[in-house]
């Protein structure tokens, strides 16, 4: 009998070996604090959630195609539709956005890393953890039903008890907002403080304005949120009576809170994809950016704006004329730096040199969609007509006018854009035209029907509805429509899947950028740069193409290159307040101080280890990148 050679693959000492490198990189990536590959987590941590929420959506539209379907009804339509709405708010459109920043913005201002790298970490981590929380709602006693802004007292014990999931809800968001917390102020200490010397205020990248300002609405708008979240954890845990009315409670105080923070959320995710967009479109336009200054404005005004307006979506609650005149006027002066920014995205476009590469045509594709949504939103500030509109499908259709198309829209082109500079290699572009054409029209297909679906009364939330109300056909376009959004959705993963596979590396600036972080090489250094660089103009990159010598001039001389060491720590803290969590859900006090215990020695652990990092010899790091 023939024996099996020891150095063939399937032996044990290959299987040892194997087993020993799926270990080495498990490891690596449970205790890294490198901001690229923090922003990797965030980023395949959200496709992941997003998938789910896709296939949650594409169920309702199913149900709702004819009147007589059984496939979701009663309360696991409102599962659905509870977990579709939260799942895509907080554990896609803002962890996607979170993690391009963290990739990007320290290397759009010329830094090594952010300001805090283990508190990174323990941030998307608690993301992660906070996510897989509420989606095991599913298999452990029951969804959230209630809707994404979860109202009470619907949401109360008395009339939700443990089976309807809503301490799924309550605890699954405040640990994803624990880590979004933490990241809004690790990006506003990075921008003010990490910036490369002649990096001033006015030279960052529009992205990089984004981040910071979608950074400091998250640090004012998620305490209200929290806020409710406790009290409504208080109510649910303590016996507690603040939502309560037969006790002396108030409901409103959750839909104010809730609100103060939930319309600031919608510029948290709509910033993000305005610089995205920006960056896009001077990039392919061949020129810079028109109005650079007044965009820098729009978006701060955006900013404060977006405080003043949540009542808005409590017109109908009954406040009176004269707040909801008051709320009715700010949500349309809001308009204003919001048209400015679409007009100057198009006075960039005007004149261009524009190569219509895949990443352009989900930037203008974007421009149509976004108007037509900020159209509708000015319908629904006006506060008699909101009489009508209010919690139907028109509300629906201008909602995902206005979010999912910047956060989709903006996302895939910021895919398309920075894949090079993220994984080192071009996704296709033929397949990608493909894919934005496809996107496109099953968007539209899919919401723009609910416009009219809205304006014939169909009420949002409702799993059925009576055939002879003339509402059939619009609900099967949209149901088809999401169908054939769902196909350019597969053939972008695919796209990336077969990209993925492919040896060749991109060059490290195939599209001729303007900005800082196609200057460095492909693969991206574990460092980022060699020497921090010399920012001589707006534009840095694109100055030094054309007015130096095609490289960054270094702001240093060559020396020790210093990086933080990795840590198993931020795991273990997010690890223990998630088994705190599972033990506050399920009512077991010793779980809960296991898991506190688990926390608190993890973070002493850290507060007291002396860690001075590690340093890279720069000789050896110039020899590697050449």
């Amino acid at each position: 009998m023939a024996t099996i050679p020891r150095e063939a693959p399937w032996t044990g000492v290959r299987k040892e070996a194997a087993a020993s490198s799926f270990g080495r990189t498990i490891w690596m990536w449970l205790t890294t604090v490198d901001h690229k590959k923090i922003g990797i987590l965030y980023i395949l941590g959200a496709t992941f959630f997003f998938v789910l929420g896709g296939v949650e959506a594409l169920l309702m539209r199913i149900q709702l195609m004819n009147p007589a379907n059984t496939i979701a009804v009663g309360n696991t339509f409102n599962e659905l539709l509870t977990m579709h709405g939260t799942t895509m708010l907080f554990f896609f459109a803002m962890p996607l956005f979170f993690g391009l920043m963290n990739i990007i913005m320290p290397l759009q201002i010329g830094a090594r890393d952010v300001a805090f790298p283990t508190l990174n970490a323990l941030s998307v981590w608690l993301f992660i953890l906070g996510g897989i929380l509420f989606h095991t709602s599913w298999l452990l006693g029951g969804a959230p039903n209630n809707g994404w802004f979860n109202y009470p007292p619907n949401s109360l014990d008395t009339f939700n008890p443990f089976a309807g999931g809503i301490d799924y809800y309550n605890f699954g968001l405040q640990l994803s907002g624990l880590g979004s917390f933490m990241t809004a102020i690790n990006f506003i200490v990075t921008i003010v403080n990490m910036r490369a010397p002649g990096m001033t205020f006015f030279r960052m990248p529009l992205f990089t304005w984004a981040t910071l300002i979608t950074s400091v609405i998250t640090l004012f708008a998620l305490p209200p949120l929290t806020a409710d979240l406790f009290l409504l954890m208080f109510d649910r845990l303590l016996g507690m009576r603040f939502f309560d009315v037969t006790a002396g409670g108030n409901v409103l105080i959750w839909q104010h809170l809730f609100w103060i923070f939930g319309h600031p959320e919608v510029y948290i995710l709509a910033l993000p994809g305005f610089g995205i967009i920006s960056e896009v479109i001077a990039t392919f336009s061949r020129k810079p950016i028109f109005g650079y200054t007044a965009m820098v404005v729009a978006m701060a005004a955006i900013a404060f704006l977006g405080f003043g307006v949540w009542s808005h979506h409590m017109f109908a609650v009954g406040m009176g004329p004269l707040v909801n005149s008051i709320f009715s006027a700010t949500s349309m002066l809001i308009a204003i730096p919001t048209g400015v920014k679409v007009f100057n995205w198009i006075a960039t476009l005007w004149g261009g040199k524009l190569e219509f590469k895949t990443a352009l045509l989900y930037a203008v594709g974007f421009l149509p969609i976004f108007v037509l949504g900020g159209m509708t939103g000015v319908m629904v500030a006006v506060a008699p007509a909101d009489y009508q509109y209010n919690m139907t499908y028109f509300v629906v259709a201008h909602f995902h006018y206005v979010m999912i198309g910047t956060v989709l829209f903006g996302s895939l082109a910021a895919l398309f854009y920075w894949f090079p500079r993220i994984w080192g290699k071009t996704l296709d572009e033929r397949l990608g035209r493909w894919s934005f054409w496809i996107v496109f029209i099953g968007f539209n297909v899919t919401f723009f029907p609910m416009h009219f679906l809205g304006l014939l009364g169909m009420p949002r939330r409702i799993y059925t509805y009576r055939p002879e109300l003339g509402l059939v056909t619009l609900n099967q376009i949209s149901t088809y429509g999401a169908f054939i959004l769902t196909l350019g959705i597969l053939l972008v993963l695919i796209n990336v899947a077969i990209t993925a596979l492919k040896k060749e590396r991109s060059v490290a600036d195939p599209w001729d950028a303007r900005t800082l972080e196609w200057s460095i090489p492909n693969p991206v250094p574990e460092y980022n740069y060699l020497q921090l660089p010399q920012v001589r103009a707006r534009d840095a990159w694109w100055y030094e193409k054309r007015h130096g010598n095609g490289q960054m001039p270094p702001a240093e001389p060559l020396g020790p290159i210093h990086m933080p060491s990795p840590s198993i720590l931020p795991f273990i803290m997010a690890v223990g307040l998630t088994i705190a969590s599972y033990g506050a859900i399920f009512r077991e006090p010793y779980v809960i101080w296991a898991g506190v215990i688990i926390f608190f020695v993890s973070l002493y652990r850290s507060m007291i280890h002396e860690d001075h990092g590690y340093t890279i010899d720069p000789a050896a790091a110039k020899e590697v990148t050449g």
